[in-house]
Order: structure tokens, then sequence, then C-alpha cells
């Protein structure tokens, strides 16, 4: 799981897709991915079936974040909302965080109770006290490997000028990468490219329907960004299916009409790999046959 700030000296962009469990964070190795991102949304939609509204807790990010790095090889950057508290309960997160095995960790400028980034009504705390909480997590980290990612959200709330002072102040404090929030045209996306792109990481949040304009890995890339994001969209595809899978379950009293759709029993056992756990199993137990 080491190897992440290495990874981002490449021009090459990192496109890391959103997970929120262990078979999430499998399915995504297995399909080829470099990196894995866990947000703060993921664990409340999940977890707790609740809005990204600051309801999560440290240690339930924390549990997630130590199920999927006990399964996948990735590194995974991982959503520490706002730190959950000042500059002392940042440096506890970061210790959590980095203990779970996090590659990278992500923090933003929001007044707690904070709110997912593309929902109206945001707050943010001081320049000042949010370069306190990020040097506290640069202090608190046990390996330089372990990288720190400095979110602002001041576009929605201040202004897109406002947000780059922001990010410089917060680059100044020696973080390792940055994410402006919710940029809303591709001119204020070149803008914090030509800014930022060639000093530093700079993170691309896709968010199916929110208000940064949706593109690829490979136009973000080309416009500056090293990292590209899509946190939430693994949980929306699988509501989406769920909803059909439950509507017609309901309706026909079977999965029969789905059933082309669907893994059956020895396929999922597969793509776990039941069999290789199986057979490691035996041979603890000395049975060889």
């Amino acid at each position: 799981m080491s190897g992440l700030r290495e990874r981002l000296r490449r021009d090459l962009p990192l496109l890391a897709p959103g997970v929120y469990d262990a078979l999430t964070a499998l399915l995504a190795q297995q399909a080829g991915f470099e990196a894995l991102y866990l947000s703060g949304g993921a664990v409340a939609y999940t977890q707790l079936g609740r809005s990204d509204v600051g309801l999560t807790t440290a240690s339930e990010t924390a549990d997630v974040l130590a199920r999927i790095t006990d399964r996948v090889q990735l590194p995974v950057i991982v959503d520490a909302d706002t730190g959950y508290g000042n500059a002392l309960n940042v440096q506890r997160t970061v210790r959590d965080f980095e203990r779970a095995g996090a590659a990278m960790i992500q923090l933003e400028d929001q007044r707690f109770p904070k709110r997912c980034g593309h929902l109206a009504g945001k707050t943010l705390i001081s320049r000042q006290e949010m370069c306190g909480k990020l040097r506290a997590a640069l202090d608190a980290r046990r390996s330089a490997e372990t990288l720190i990612l400095a979110r602002t959200d001041a576009v929605a709330v201040e202004s897109t000028q406002a947000a780059f002072e922001r990010a410089e102040a917060y680059l100044e404090c020696g973080v390792d990468a940055l994410f402006i929030e919710a940029l809303r045209s591709r001119e204020e996306m070149r803008a914090a490219c030509e800014r930022f792109g060639h000093r530093v990481p700079l993170l691309a949040n896709m968010i199916e329907g929110g208000h940064t304009p949706i593109s690829s890995a490979g136009d973000l890339g080309s416009l500056g960004f090293r990292i590209v994001i899509f946190p939430g969209g693994t949980a929306r595809w699988v509501a989406a299916g769920l909803q059909r899978y439950f509507a017609s379950l309901q309706a026909e009293g079977t999965t029969q009409p789905l059933r082309s759709q669907m893994l059956d029993f020895d396929q999922l056992n597969e793509v776990i790999g039941t069999p290789e756990l199986l057979k490691r199993g035996a041979a603890y137990a000395g049975d060889h046959t």
C-alpha cells in the first residue's frame, strides 16, 4: 500500500474510484485500478443510511478503512472530513487512519458539522485555524509516506479567488496535495491547474449531478489534475441497481427474472477467493489432500 507519492510524480493522472467496504474495494482492485478513495459520504450512505452531514465518526471511518486495507493491496485515499474536531482531534484522527492503513488523508476547512461539498449551506473555519489543523496533521503522521491532502470548500462559500488564496496558505504549511472543491466550470478548473498543477498534485472530484462538470480522467489530466476521483458513483450505481432488484423481487416473489444479471453462488465465491481460502485453511490443519 506504499508508493503513492512516487506514483503521483507521473504525468498520467491517477484514477481512484470510490469504494465503501472490502467487497467494493476488492472488485475495484480486480478491475485494475491503482488506488481507491473512501469518502465520508460513502461511509454515511452505506453504514448509516444517512446523508453526508457530519454524522459519521472517526472510529466508524477507521473501521471501514481497516477492513478495506486488510483485504486489498492498493493505496487508499481516505476522507477525514474536518478531522472530527480541533487540531488535537485531527492528530488523533491522523494516527488512527494511518494505523488503519491510509495512504493519503484528506482534511477540509469546513466548520463542524460539515456537509457534502456539493450541498448548499456550508460554512468555513478561518484560514488560520485550518493551517493549524494541517500543521497538526503533518506533525502527527508517523511516516512521511502517509500523505496529507488539504481541501478547501471556499469556492461555494466565499469565491474562487478566496479558495485559491486558502489553497496557497495550505500549500505553504507543507501538505502533499490540494483539493479545491466544487469548481463550477472548465475555466475555473483550468485556472486552478495553471496556478497549482505544476507545484503539487491537484485533485479533481467528479460528482454525478454535482457542480463540477464531469470529464474523463484523461481530459482532466490534460488540464493538469493528477488525481481524479469518482467518490460516490459506486454507491449511487449500487443503490439504483438494488432499487430495481428489490422492486422485481417484491413484484415477482423470486429472483429468477434477474438471474442473468447476477452472479450465482459459485461465481461470487470465485470472485472473493473462497476456494483459495479453504485450501489455505486445510493446509494449516495438516490436510494436504
